[in-house]
Formats: structure tokens, sequence, C-alpha cells
């Protein structure tokens, strides 16, 4: 007899009725509050990377589900993921769009058994091309940090220059009163 010991065990066991309406009602939850989506294929993956995974998306306002597609596609209703292959996961992203495909992607760069399918960004269909190139994409944090120290650099020039002629001016009173 063969005995199925990681956290993914109950994902593959035979759900009741009552199990899979909670399971498609918590997915539903999850995609009103959702700003995006990615799919992955994650066929042949531990469940320790897949423990890893989601530990990393929970540290960035972000979640990792696994459920049947069968189950997926209820729960999204007119989006449906008919024609991704292999075992589905589903990254959600709840406050920055780029996160969970940025870690995914990641760990996609990692793990060779783990690819980026697709996803949705809002409403926006994403293609498989277009979720890796969205998984490269610096995260909102660095995007805006970035943006800040572009608008900051020349109010900080402008700054230093003024204090350079302030300066200046001093020296130049300092040598006159000393003569």
């Amino acid at each position: 007899m063969f005995f199925m010991l990681s956290a993914e065990a109950d994902f593959f066991m035979p759900k009741t009725k009552e199990q899979k309406k909670e399971i498609v009602q918590d997915l539903k939850e999850k995609i009103k509050k959702q700003k995006s989506i990615v799919f992955v294929d994650f066929s042949g993956l531990k469940a320790k990377t897949i423990n890893e995974i989601r530990k990393k998306m929970r540290e960035n306002d972000s979640e990792f589900k696994v459920a049947k597609k069968t189950l997926m596609e209820i729960a999204l209703g007119n989006k449906e993921i008919k024609d991704l292959q292999g075992e589905i996961g589903i990254g959600f992203g709840f406050k920055d769009e780029v996160m969970p495909f940025k870690i995914l992607g990641d760990f996609s760069q990692k793990e060779e058994n783990l690819e980026l399918l697709a996803g949705l960004i809002g409403e926006e269909f994403v293609d498989k091309e277009k979720a890796v190139a969205i998984s490269k994409l610096p995260g909102r944090e660095e995007l805006l940090a970035r943006m800040v120290g572009s608008v900051s650099a020349p109010i900080s020039g402008l700054v230093n220059a003024m204090q350079g002629n302030i300066q200046n001016l001093v020296y130049v009173l300092t040598a006159i009163k000393g003569r």
C-alpha cells in the first residue's frame, strides 16, 4: 500500500461535494480580491518546494493555491483554463500585480518542474510569453524607489549647487576679513 506523506496529499484525495463547494467558494473570494493571477504547471514539484513558494508568496501579500482544474474553471466563471496543461497552481497577487509573476518566475528559473503558463492582470488575459516577460519586471516597491530617486536627483543637485555657492561666498568673505 502506498501512502503519500506531503503537504499536498489531500489535494490528490477524492473530495466530497461539500469540500468541493468550499474550495470553489474560497477560490471565488480570492478571485474577487486579486489584482493579478498567475497559472503555473507544477507537475512533479516536491511538496517542500510548494511550501517554500507559499511562504514566499505570503511574505509578499500574495497566495499560492492548488485545486483541480474543473473547480478552478467553476470559480473563474467565464475565464476558462481548459487549454492549460498539467497540474495547475494559481498564484494570486493582492497588493502588487507583478509580485506573483515575479516570485513564480524566480522559482521557475530554479525548478525545472515549475512552468509559467498564463495569467490575468485585472480582467486582461496574459499569455505565456507576456507572463514570462512580466516575471522579469522589477516589483512595485523597486519601481517606486527608482521613481523617487529619479525625481529627487535633480533637486539634490540644485541643493548641492546652491550650498556650494554659499560656501564659496563665506570663503571669500573670510578672506576679505583676514586682510
